[in-house]
């Protein structure tokens, strides 16, 4: 069948997240202070596409995927259980056993200056918490505590609550017992406590709580990253130069050694710092992450030539970001080398690496708990975006967009990449008049972004706009001598159903010389032609070779069936229709294919059940016209001219 426009087919397909167009993307410098330039630097040969906005690096450190959390043999409490694996769910949600009752003291209940009860504040907190709602609950909490401290229990909700909520002084103010909590808690505690210490301009006090009670597992990576750079500002060099542990696993070991290399560099160790950026850049794997930090270095020793070298190593490797080609176009100008970073850019970047390491595992919360303290620590809007960002993969759309919503407009590209995460999140909500609202603000300071443009025009032809979609696409910004395959296909897909079939079948057809073997473009055009009954034996075999690329695809496999119908060969065709149903039970046109298939065979008391299920099914009006006709058949009579595909919108 035609690729149905949900988020499943056409945005996650063909949109943004796997076009090769040039999206938003921050270009980040790599001084002392996170600064966002408003045009990139030209390289010297064509760049590849630049990364995909999924995170922001205030720092200029390259995305770390990866790794645990801790060591296998660090899940483990102490009497076996497994209590460092809470995730923050289960902490913001503590066991109702665990909430002690109101005690009799309360007599009468306390009330704030305003009248509030403590009781009704502390109920406001915890359906704020059920809701989600982090910021609520750290308000009412903190009330509700400022009544009632005596009451034990409510620090660890108050805790969770603020931290999330980016309160990072109430949380610091609210840290629980260690002994009454669960390690995810009480570690994550010792983290906050120095964080805020640290973002106060107190790095000697925080050295000293970090020294004296290191962050363990869950949170001990994050400890290990964050604590050198404290260390460092507080000028303990024997702490800040120390050696990684040797008992965590490899690739954090790494990642530690090239905040040493950095922290060497800032001790005038330059011998030792240059010794370890070369041992980093030898490991074959893990070298992408360290070979600009390291050209870098060899700029700020006046080594250009070098540095060149190892910019080039990256682009041959396939592993050059922007800031890769900003660099190697900075060399060839004899341009400033980039500056050391501080202590603070290094403490908040520690953070961030903690922070991508957990989002790697899915863990997005404790992603969120890391990020909220490197923004307290160096607030920033892009800061706030990634945060967003991190928001919008725990499933916190609604909170997502009201963090957004606060980066301002004073930066135009954070601000236009704030509003594309914004239109996103909007559409996960199937809020799609919401979502070009929010493109069109970030369009407005970025009106020639081929993404955000074809973005745009996705969300037209979801909603049916298929005339505006259409004149973006043929618009001097998308239709373009070097336009990607991307933008062939949804142009040709918007003239498939607006009715132009050559133009249609024009545009597929480039689409499909820059991407021979895609399935997707095989099948839509594939299925064009069964369904025109134009060019019938070519479409079924180009989706077949689809349907063999992706074999779990409901579409496709609809596709095939419905060729191989269209060319009499029933026996398989049901097969094939059977397996799309089941794969895509809510869709009309599967389903009514399945219903043709059937009464062909004989076996009318299942077309007649198929036919009578796309009644229950979003079908267009046409298909449902033609079903309830079909519905009136009697057993040997043959089935009307069969009905073409009427919509993209399943």
């Amino acid at each position: 069948m035609r690729l149905a426009f949900r988020r499943s087919a056409l945005l996650a397909a063909v949109s943004l997240f796997a076009m090769g167009t040039a999206v938003p993307t921050l270009a980040q410098s790599s001084g002392q202070d996170p600064q966002l330039p408003v045009q990139d630097a030209v390289p010297s040969e064509p760049a590849p596409p630049p990364p995909l906005i999924d995170k922001i690096q205030p720092q200029g450190e390259e995305p770390v995927p990866l790794i645990r959390l801790a060591p296998a043999d660090e899940a483990q409490g102490e009497d076996g259980d497994e209590d460092e694996d809470m995730g923050i769910d289960e902490a913001l949600e503590p066991e109702e056993e665990k909430t002690p009752p109101i005690p009799a003291i309360w007599s009468p209940v306390p009330h704030d200056a305003e009248g509030r009860s403590a009781f009704g504040q502390y109920l406001a907190g915890r359906f704020a918490l059920r809701k989600g709602d982090s910021a609520d609950a750290a308000v009412y909490l903190d009330r509700t505590k400022t009544l009632t401290p005596e009451q034990p229990g409510l620090n660890e909700q108050l805790f969770s609550a603020a931290l999330l909520a980016g309160h990072i002084d109430k949380a610091a103010r609210s840290v629980p017992d260690e002994d009454r909590v669960s390690p995810f808690l009480s570690q994550a505690g010792r983290l906050v406590v120095a964080a805020q210490a640290f973002g106060d301009g107190d790095a000697r006090r925080a050295n000293a709580l970090l020294k004296a009670k290191p962050a363990e597992a869950p949170h001990r990576q994050a400890g290990i990253y964050f604590q050198v750079w404290v260390a460092a500002a507080a000028g303990d060099w024997e702490r800040a130069l120390a050696a990684p542990p040797t008992d965590i696993d490899p690739l954090s070991a790494l990642l530690a050694r090239g905040n040493r290399a950095t922290l060497l560099e800032h001790n005038r160790k330059l011998d030792e710092a240059e010794a370890e950026w070369k041992d980093l850049v030898s490991h074959a794997v893990a070298s992408r992450l360290f070979r600009l930090p390291y050209g870098q270095f060899l700029e700020r020793r006046g080594r250009r030539d070098e540095a060149l070298v190892q910019y080039q190593a990256a682009v041959t490797a396939g592993v050059a970001d922007r800031r890769t080609y900003e660099a190697i176009a900075r060399v060839q100008a004899k341009g400033r080398a980039p500056a050391l970073k501080n202590f603070k850019a290094g403490a908040v970047q520690s953070l961030i690496t903690a922070a991508d390491q957990a989002s790697a595992q899915d863990a997005h919360q404790v992603a969120l708990i890391y990020l909220r303290l490197a923004q307290a620590i160096m607030p920033s809007s892009e800061m706030t975006v990634q945060i967003g960002q991190v928001m919008r993969k725990s499933g916190l759309e609604s909170l997502a967009r009201t963090e957004l919503a606060t980066v301002p407009q004073d930066d135009p590209i954070v601000y236009g990449v704030a509003r594309y995460q914004m239109a996103l999140s909007y559409e996960e909500d199937k809020q799609f008049e919401a979502a070009v609202g929010e493109l069109d603000k970030a369009i407005g300071v970025a009106p020639d972004d081929r993404g955000l443009n074809y973005s745009k025009s996705a969300l037209l032809i979801q909603m049916k706009r298929y005339q505006e979609a259409l004149d973006l696409l043929n618009s001097p910004v998308l239709n373009t001598p070097d336009q990607g395959f991307e933008i062939y296909f949804l142009r040709g897909a918007a003239y498939s159903w607006v009715g132009e079939k050559e133009k249609a079948e024009a545009n597929l057809w480039h689409s499909l010389q820059l991407q021979p073997n895609n399935p997707m473009i095989l099948n839509h055009l594939g299925y064009q032609w069964v369904d025109q009954g134009t060019r019938v034996a070519e479409g079924a075999a180009m989706i077949a070779k689809a349907f063999a690329a992706n074999p779990n695809d409901g579409n496709i496999q609809d596709s095939l069936g419905w060729a191989q119908f269209r060319m009499g060969n029933y026996n398989e065709s049901v097969v094939n229709l059977e397996g799309a149903v089941a794969k895509e039970p809510a869709n009309a046109e599967i389903n009514d294919h399945l219903g043709d298939v059937y009464w062909v065979l004989g076996r009318h008391r299942e077309a007649m059940f198929q036919w009578a299920r796309v009644l229950s099914l979003e079908a267009e009006p046409e298909r449902r016209e033609a079903v309830e006709g079909k519905l009136k058949l009697e057993p040997g009579q043959a089935l009307p001219p069969v009905l073409p595909s009427l919509s993209a919108a399943q």
